[in-house]
């Protein structure tokens, strides 16, 4: 356990800092964190935090920053796979479903964060640059024909629903007896049916 004149011995202390405080959230909240619990958990002094985090809510943001951050990869990461659209579409719906159920408080931070009256200009940019893969993935498949017409944006809000709802839904054990890859694989084979463009009528 460390005491007030503990030294600062951590090579990369905020990492650390960032890596002590996700694992405090996901098993006992965002209200049980404190720079000074999580400097005595890193065996520091209760001072050393203060070097890379102002207080609380530096820190929470930071959390969220790095979380949209993590996020953001994974999707660009699935939109970059080989194959059709409508496949690479599918693949970024499973990657959301992934990261929000195996990090739910840490998603609910961040979308708390991201939506608060003092919100960084950081975290409201990569909290839309998730929107933002989306958009420009249906975009590509609006031009190939594969998506139907409408905004981009739109499309890809109401695609963010059924897979965010999804998940939800796993967090909450709601599912019943449904594996969690069966309805993913279910609600997105609805999802991208609902997005598909239609058919040109035939010729008389």
């Amino acid at each position: 356990m460390a005491d007030a004149d503990a030294p600062y011995h951590h090579g990369n202390l905020r990492e650390a800092l960032l890596a002590r405080a996700e694992t405090v959230l996901a098993a006992t909240g965002a209200d049980s964190l404190s720079l000074r619990a999580l400097a005595r958990d890193l065996g520091v002094s209760h001072a050393a935090p203060g070097r890379h985090f102002r207080d609380r809510q530096a820190l929470l943001d930071a959390l969220a920053v790095n979380g949209f951050t993590r996020l953001n990869a994974r999707l660009r990461a699935a939109v970059g796979e080989p194959g059709p659209v409508a496949a690479r579409l599918a693949c970024m719906g499973r990657a959301y479903v992934d990261f929000a159920v195996a990090h739910a408080p840490l998603l609910s931070l961040m979308f708390t964060a991201k939506h608060a009256d003092r919100s960084s200009a950081e975290l409201r940019e990569l909290g839309h640059q998730s929107l933002e893969i989306a958009a420009e993935l249906i975009a590509l498949a609006q031009r190939e024909g594969v998506v139907r017409a409408g905004d981009p944006a739109r499309l890809a809000q109401v695609a963010f629903s059924v897979v965010h709802g999804l998940a939800a839904l796993a967090v909450g054990s709601l599912l019943e007896d449904t594996p969690l890859d069966e309805a993913t694989d279910l609600a997105l084979d609805v999802l991208l049916t609902g997005l598909r463009a239609a058919d040109p009528a035939p010729r008389p």
